[in-house]
């Protein structure tokens, strides 16, 4: 496995990597009704790109194909952070957060923030991320729960 960092032509492998894993990994802690306001079919690939080219984004990729990915933002904040549902447990979100508190080091960021959902919160309190506290946000006239953790690097 290698991480990189993102190219436009993965969007669209990256927008089935975050629908797939949100629908079939992340429902173990949320609705049907949460799960498709999250990650709706009608996603749209400009806004996608966008997103992804304005941050620090980074892919973890083998045999050409997009394992997870992870976003750094400038104040430390880290915004996106998938791993594919079939490759759960197996390295790969270890990896791109490496990626990730590396660059944040080479900025001079000191310490790293995420709004973990009930589903990564255990992955991020591994990797010595602290709870803050736990807050209710709303996506679509949806409620969700999410945890806002950080780590001091």
């Amino acid at each position: 496995m290698k991480i990189r960092a993102y190219k436009t032509g993965d969007t669209e492998e990256i927008m089935r990597l975050f629908y797939d894993t949100v629908h079939k990994v992340n429902i173990r802690d949320y609705t049907q009704e949460q799960v498709d306001v999250w990650a709706p079919m009608d996603m749209n690939i400009e806004d996608w790109m966008r997103g992804l080219s304005s941050k620090f984004t980074y892919v973890a990729e083998e045999n050409n194909k997009i394992l997870g990915y992870g976003q750094l933002e400038l104040n430390g904040h880290i915004h996106h952070f998938y791993c594919h549902k079939d490759f759960q447990r197996k390295g790969v979100g270890t990896q791109i957060l490496e990626w990730i508190e590396s660059k944040a080091r080479a900025l001079g960021i000191n310490k790293l923030f995420t709004e973990a959902s009930i589903t990564a919160k255990p992955f991020f309190e591994k990797k010595g991320f602290s709870l803050i506290r736990e807050q209710q946000v709303e996506c679509r006239g949806q409620n969700f729960i999410n945890f806002v953790m950080e780590k001091v690097i």
